[in-house]
């Protein structure tokens, strides 16, 4: 198990009225696009709280790069969209994890369907992707309540007209869609059905993250769009901060 080191909030930027993406400075190994790390917060009191969050920065950037939705009833995820401030010091402990994880000698065609901050972990994937530059097809179905709410969305539409090989798609259950090719509805086996044949690619590898109710809702879907099980990678948050 990795050491609890200091970290230090470089900046905090604002990407939806819920989420936010934290910059630390932490000396940590490279990570692996999938990885999180743990995060501690320690009151004037000796309480202790900790979370474990998705890395979104692309293995081997200087900063690396959270991205914390604000829960009301939530006892970290407050502190950094109200208290925190460049400077503060936090600890941190990782990279971890080794299940959900891509690497670009894994190849593809890669699909990722991220719900909500689920595009953490998928946004390292795209980013590491699209810095290789490589030809591997790449199918990014997001889905969030309204367009304003899809985090990195304007990276991602930029990646989408600047690169053949990348398609994003924006699934917005409660507003209008803004383009042609999105989708108005949930993800189900209906809609992954008609965005597969429209991508004209078999998946090699799907990774699918969200809350435990998006996670279940997709994986449901996919043996219906003739996805095997062995190729499914999931990584669900309980929806609790």
């Amino acid at each position: 198990m990795s050491l609890w080191q200091e970290a230090v909030i470089d900046r905090i930027e604002a990407e939806t009225p819920r989420i936010a993406s934290v910059f630390l400075k932490a000396d940590i190994a490279r990570h692996i696009a999938g990885q999180h790390l743990d995060v501690r917060l320690t009151a004037p009191d000796g309480y202790e709280a900790q979370r474990a969050y998705s890395i979104a920065s692309a293995p081997g950037e200087a900063l690396v790069e959270l991205i914390i939705e604000r829960l009301d009833d939530g006892e970290v995820s407050p502190y950094f969209h109200e208290v925190a401030q460049a400077g503060d010091t936090i600890e941190a402990r990782g990279p971890l994890g080794g299940h959900f994880i891509w690497r670009a000698e894994d190849g593809g065609p890669l699909l990722l369907l991220a719900g909500g901050s689920g595009i953490a972990p998928l946004m390292a994937m795209v980013r590491d992707w699209a810095r290789g530059g490589g030809p591997t097809p790449l199918l990014l179905v997001y889905s969030a309540r309204t367009w304003e709410e899809l985090a990195f969305r304007d990276e991602l539409l930029q990646l989408e007209a600047g690169h053949p090989a990348f398609r994003f798609i924006a699934a917005v259950t409660r507003g209008p869609k803004q383009r042609a090719g999105d989708s108005g509805r949930r993800i189900d086996a209906a809609s992954l059905r008609q965005m597969l044949a429209d991508w004209r690619h078999l998946p090699r590898h799907v990774y699918v993250c969200g809350s435990n109710r998006f996670v279940e809702g997709v994986t449901r879907g996919l043996p219906d769009a003739s996805l095997p099980a062995g190729i499914i990678r999931t990584e669900r948050y309980g929806g609790a901060d």
